[in-house]
């Protein structure tokens, strides 16, 4: 039972994320762009921040369209795990995997320092260790992290419990809030903040590793 980090041209998280994982002692393996399929004991689909392709077009436009993709669709279609941090989580909204699009940051520019955010929704494998309305500090780090989706879909957010984390001071200008979201299944999680730079002490915090903890159940 693995779980497979996907490497695009241009993400540069795929390493931490392997070591944060590392340190709940699950098993990792980083799967170039162009592999066709997944690890055939994949049990979790992580794809990591960065700027695959340099951002251009649109952040995760063109990553949308790496061979690896299809075979992720089609695992997170047949109910399999995947979660997308920072540049992931742009990737799967392109993808349709998770509904909603990413804009520029309201101050056009790139913005990276601690935030704090609120738990919203707990009822999900990846928020499972934490209590609703928890207040959690995650780095962030990025210029498109400005969620927006129609007043149909924001509804539709809210009565699935689909919206996992709302920042407390909004920093760039997401709608409602909204740091993180899930899939109607809750099996497809995205979120701006990176849990996976907030795994030991010495870096300031460690409830990142608290977050990715709670995929350990399907390994």
């Amino acid at each position: 039972m693995m779980i497979a980090i996907l490497q695009f041209l241009g993400t540069n998280c795929e390493y931490d994320m392997e070591y944060a994982f590392s340190l709940l002692g699950a098993k990792t393996k980083i799967v170039w762009h162009k592999e066709t399929e997944l690890p055939k004991d994949t049990r979790l689909v992580v794809i990591p921040g960065g700027f695959s392709y340099g951002d251009y077009l649109r952040s995760g436009a063109i990553a949308r369209f790496s061979p690896i993709m299809k075979a992720v669709v089609e695992f997170a279609n047949n109910g399999g795990y995947v979660l997308g941090i920072c540049n992931g989580f742009q990737i799967l909204l392109e993808s349709g995997l998770l509904p909603g699009a990413m804009k520029r940051n309201t101050n056009l520019h790139f913005i990276s320092k601690d935030s704090n955010l609120k738990v919203i929704h707990n009822t999900n494998i990846f928020l499972s260790k934490f209590q609703q309305g928890d207040i959690v500090r995650i780095p962030i780090a990025h210029a498109d992290g400005n969620y927006y989706i129609d007043d149909d879909g924001l509804k539709s957010l809210q009565d699935n419990a689909q919206i996992l984390l709302e920042y407390v001071e909004n920093p760039n200008g997401s709608l409602g809030n909204i740091a993180g979201i899930c899939n109607k299944q809750k099996n497809v999680f995205g979120l701006m903040p990176h849990p996976e730079r907030a795994v030991e002490k010495v870096l300031g915090q460690d409830i990142g590793l608290k977050m990715l903890e709670g995929f350990l159940k399907v390994l």
